[in-house]
């Protein structure tokens, strides 16, 4: 069964940090991509970043350049997603999933809330 178990969301204010973590099984963690995507309530579904498990090439979307950081341990087949200066703009659930083909998502996870206070 596959599984990307999603942990670390929560509330923060302006300005601090959070690091969401998606735990993957179930599939081989090598053949794919994993990514982070995040939704508001009344937007669109948004790509954030992404890491190649196989040779640890990312992307990031230029609303998180240079605050946001993903990274993986292949070992534990989990992704990290280091997020800092938080904005309350970064307010969504956040979706871990596992990409083929990015931004078309093979698996997803449940989501974690991640809610910035101003």
């Amino acid at each position: 069964e596959v599984q990307l178990v999603e942990s670390g969301g929560g509330l923060v204010q302006a300005g601090g940090s959070l690091r969401l973590s998606c735990a993957a099984s179930g599939f081989t963690f090598d053949d794919y991509a994993i990514g982070w995507f995040r939704q508001a309530p009344g937007k669109e579904r948004e790509g954030v970043s992404c890491i190649s498990s196989s040779d640890g090439s990312t992307y990031y979307a230029d609303s998180v350049k240079g605050r946001f950081t993903i990274s993986s341990d292949n070992a534990k087949n989990t992704v990290y997603l280091q997020m800092n200066s938080l904005k309350p703009e970064d307010t969504a659930v956040y979706y871990c999933a596992a990409v083929s083909s990015w931004p078309s998502v093979d698996y997803w996870g449940q989501g974690t809330q991640v809610t910035v206070s101003s």
